[in-house]
């Protein structure tokens, strides 16, 4: 596999972070250089870290994982969607009760738009292709796109209000959403 076709994996998988990045960055909570920071560093982690541990699991458990991955992704992604929506429509209150870019909220976003790499992983290891290079990669991209969409979505919460909010928060809905869809065979 060479590196265009690494690339463009890289850039497929890199769209859910850069999605749930601009919501983020519609809430105006990560507009620091230290939360940017943060986030993007682990969701590049997490998109690097997800093929390695696809590519050692093997086919036993990724059948086991491929019946549900969907619908974790789909409750975790509304799970902070609908407290975006909520927070955006409420004039008084935020989307995050606490730095976006801390704790369990960060931790659910990292692992919610990465479990699709899990399955790159597991289909590296059947083309008995080298998981390392794929996963540095990989990481690198979802980094830079996060940081990409932190700033687009800091510029839509500044322009937008609140507003921004809502609509940041159906777009990390509609990912889960096209996640199930997708994985259901209608897309």
């Amino acid at each position: 596999m060479g590196f265009v076709e690494l690339l463009l994996i890289a850039v497929r998988l890199a769209m859910d972070v850069f999605a749930v990045s601009v919501g983020i960055g519609t809430t105006r909570q990560a507009c620091t250089p230290r939360p940017m920071f943060r986030l993007s560093f682990h969701f590049g982690l997490f998109q690097a870290l997800m093929p390695i541990i696809g590519w050692f699991l093997g086919i036993r458990i990724a059948s086991l994982m491929g019946e549900i991955d969907h619908w974790v992704v789909l409750v975790l992604l509304s799970f902070v969607g609908i407290r975006m929506i909520r927070s955006g429509f409420d004039h008084d209150s935020e989307a995050f009760s606490c730095d976006p870019s801390r704790g369990r909220t960060l931790l659910l976003l990292a692992i919610a738009t990465s479990i699709d790499a899990l399955a790159i992983g597991l289909s590296l290891a059947m083309l008995d292709i080298d998981i390392l290079e794929p996963s540095v990669i990989i990481g690198v991209v979802a980094a830079t796109l996060s940081v990409v969409g932190l700033i687009i979505g800091n510029r839509l919460g500044q322009t937008f209000g609140k507003r921004a909010e809502i609509f940041g928060g159906l777009i990390l809905i509609a990912i889960g959403t096209r996640v199930v869809l997708s994985h259901l065979g209608f897309m």
